[in-house]
């Protein structure tokens, strides 16, 4: 299959996170024929209960191209017109995936080893398939990651902070509401600190943001609510520590704040040759530790249309992703 026979299929196999088992199946299966036909290993590293990261090696791994093959949801199948390939999962990432097979592919036939496919779960969720990755290392010296930056060599990309923010109160008639105690209304005043904090802001990365994602609670219209709940996502240009703290002040006396995911800011490397750019989302790359080696973070379509209705990627940089993916393999194997 071509770039863009490979995209549509593996984006018409769904794999929201939790699901990720058909599609490693399939990369299992593909990996091993590609191993079969060059002289590699395939192995599957199993997260939990029928979800596993698919690994493929030729070589003593050097350099490793690692992207996650859990999208979010909803699902919705491939299309494709001239210009775009259509379909969750096309940008973020299973054009990327598909472009890091064809190159490692265009390597093994000009007789280029040492190299390395890392395809991992969950990284929509908690990066698990990549911590579990990070405590089986493989001596792989370059880790490339994929996730969109419209082909430019990524030299920063913002951290992550999740918090659950959980009120609770006192039911009561609502025709009585001083007999009770409203969690939802605690919730919104503490929601309303919150967005009262003031955010670092760094010279390379920006400012850091804040989006308030989920809020549910009460049972009637005719009951004071006992119960309510929020979810927080903060993304980082620091490490957090003095975010988390403004969190906490903000929360003190009111509510709960349960702090679910922390992955701090990233300074990346650049390579001779490539356009760069700066992200303002979170990838995998903390969780590995570096333990799969220096960070770089790479591929083709823009994230702006991730996780929306309207996800696609261009064909062009596909095509392009494939070449310049092996280009940063050659330049790394020679470090």
């Amino acid at each position: 299959m071509n770039v863009f026979e490979l995209t549509r299929a593996l984006i018409d196999i769904e794999s929201i996170t939790g699901n990720e088992k058909g599609v490693g199946r399939y990369l299992t299966g593909l990996l091993g024929e590609l191993a079969t036909a060059f002289g590699g290993s395939v192995e599957t590293m199993t997260v939990e209960a029928d979800r596993f990261n698919v690994l493929a090696w030729w070589g003593e791994p050097v350099v490793t191209l690692s992207t996650h093959i859990d999208t979010v949801p909803p699902f919705f199948p491939s299309s494709e017109d001239n210009e775009y390939i259509w379909g969750r999962g096309a940008c973020d990432t299973k054009g990327i995936i598909a472009s890091m097979i064809l190159a490692v592919r265009g390597l093994l036939e000009q007789n280029i080893r040492n190299v390395a496919l890392l395809f991992v779960v969950g990284e929509e969720r908690n990066s698990a398939g990549a911590y579990f990755a990070a405590r089986h290392p493989r001596g792989s010296r370059f880790l490339i990651n994929g996730e969109p930056t419209e082909n430019r060599l990524a030299l920063g990309s913002k951290g992550a902070l999740r918090y659950e923010i959980t009120a609770t109160g006192r039911m009561a008639h609502s025709a009585y509401p001083h007999l009770g105690e409203s969690a939802i209304e605690k919730l919104l005043d503490v929601l309303e600190n919150i967005r009262k904090i003031s955010l670092p802001v760094d010279d390379l990365l920006g400012p850091s943001t804040l989006n308030i994602g989920v809020i549910s609670g009460g049972r009637a219209p005719n009951i004071v609510p006992d119960h309510a709940k929020a979810e927080v996502m903060i993304r980082l240009v620091e490490d957090g520590e003095s975010t988390r703290k403004a969190m906490h002040a903000a929360v003190e006396g009111k509510a709960e704040a349960k702090e679910i995911l922390t992955i701090p800011a990233l300074r990346l490397g650049s390579i001779e040759g490539f356009e760069t750019t700066v992200v303002s989302y979170t990838t995998d790359i903390p969780a590995f530790g570096g333990n799969w080696g220096e960070p770089f973070l790479f591929g083709p379509g823009t994230i702006h249309v991730a996780h929306t209705a309207e996800e696609r990627v261009p064909k062009r940089q596909l095509e392009e992703a494939v070449a310049l993916y092996q280009s940063m393999v050659k330049q790394l194997l020679q470090k």
